[in-house]
């Protein structure tokens, strides 16, 4: 039995590869082959049915397949080649999915929008151990859209940049929300990443921006009857003492 329903999962350069089913009487082993690059061989003899082929993805530019081999328990001191499945094509620097950014911070300062974010990391180190993030990897290839809104508005606008800021004209009065994606204008698949945290200002925001008209009526109507009932209880309350003192002043019978 050979694999099927192979697929790469990619994000932000960390691979890993899956396929299925689960074996019963034999192991599977994984070869990766490069267009340019000798073969190598990862999760050897194993039981699972994914592998993590990240470290062997290195030339990111570089075209792969995979072989997933089908070692039958019995036959691992055979040299015939076992029988196995290929995968499809995978290039890692087109096809790994952008991870999300992470907003640093921002600041809304008259009717300028500020975000500062930062690239998300790969797997990848450089020779002193610190990891390289995507941009290192991308260079000039890659680029950041802010998609921005006022709040409780649907009108959505975007600006595109290179850098780790974005600063854009905003309406002093008023909250906006926003959030951040990569992309690759080159790749003609994949091009843009997953969105970072939504996020809003809070900027001169008042009770109606945050709760709404809604509980400004319900808070009117329930002050209008708490006030209704008071007037109620006190002219009921005066008549009643009107009364008490009316009665107080009758002459006892008899006298």
């Amino acid at each position: 039995p050979t694999a099927v329903n192979i697929t790469w999962s990619s994000i932000n350069f960390k691979t890993i590869l899956q396929w299925q089913p689960k074996p019963s009487d034999y192991f599977y082993t994984v070869e990766i082959h490069g267009q340019t690059s000798d073969t190598k061989k990862k999760c050897i003899l194993t039981t699972e049915t994914e592998c993590d082929v990240t470290d062997v993805l290195r030339n990111v530019k570089e075209t792969y397949t995979a072989h997933i081999l089908s070692v039958m328990s019995s036959g691992m001191d055979n040299f015939e080649e076992p029988p196995f499945a290929v995968s499809a094509k995978f290039t890692p620097y087109n096809q790994t999915v952008l991870g999300k950014p992470e907003i640093q911070n921002y600041t809304q300062k008259g009717s300028k929008l500020t975000v500062v974010f930062r690239d998300p990391l790969t797997p990848y180190t450089f020779p002193n151990g610190s990891f390289k993030s995507i941009r290192d990897i991308f260079q000039h290839d890659l680029q950041y859209k802010l998609y921005y809104w006022k709040d409780q508005s649907s009108g959505k606008k975007d600006a595109a940049t290179k850098s780790h800021t974005f600063e854009v004209s905003v309406d002093s009065t008023k909250n906006y929300c926003f959030y951040i994606q990569g992309f690759v204008p080159s790749r003609r698949e994949n091009r843009y990443g997953q969105e970072s945290t939504m996020l809003c200002t809070s900027v001169g925001r008042t009770i109606l921006d945050e709760y709404g008209a809604e509980v400004f009526i319900i808070i009117a109507v329930v002050a209008i009857a708490v006030i209704a009932l008071a007037i109620v209880l006190s002219v009921i309350l005066c008549k009643r003492k009107k009364a008490k003192a009316a009665r107080e002043k009758e002459p006892l019978n008899g006298i």
